[in-house]
């Protein structure tokens, strides 16, 4: 008979001891929609509040301007103040070349990430027998 030393005892995983699943978007998703966005062409950073809806972020417009200054500091982006006749002056954000590439490296993260997705999707898919539900607004 066995004493208990050396054996690894193994209890099942408590539900607190499990993370729970977290559906969404990638981490730091918005440095990549920032730069595709900016790369249509320039923009305020109003406006880039505004599209970035279409991606299914909603950001602080507080966090936005302090990413935005981030990027010129990394070389990302670069801005300049444009005037208008019809109202105060607003910053004009516009993309760099170094933007652009970190743009397209971004690109290939995410491709290779639904790569990886997919297979995961298409196996639980032949487990389960149905296709993953979508949550809405989150």
């Amino acid at each position: 008979m066995c004493s208990g030393a050396g054996w690894l005892t193994l209890s099942p995983p408590t539900r607190g001891d499990l993370d729970e699943p977290q559906g969404g978007l990638p981490k730091n998703f918005t440095r990549p929609c920032l730069l595709l966005l900016l790369s249509e062409g320039q923009a305020h950073g109003y406006d880039l509040v505004v599209r970035l809806a279409d991606f299914g972020l909603k950001v602080d417009p507080g966090g936005l301007y302090r990413t935005l200054r981030s990027f010129e500091r990394e070389g990302l982006v670069r801005s300049r103040w444009e005037t208008s006749d019809a109202g105060p002056a607003r910053r004009t954000y516009l993309i760099t070349p170094d933007g652009e590439s970190w743009l397209r490296l971004w690109g290939g993260a995410l491709r290779e990430s639904r790569r990886f997705l997919d297979r995961f999707l298409t196996r639980y898919e032949m487990v389960v027998g149905e296709e993953t539900p979508v949550l809405d607004g989150e």
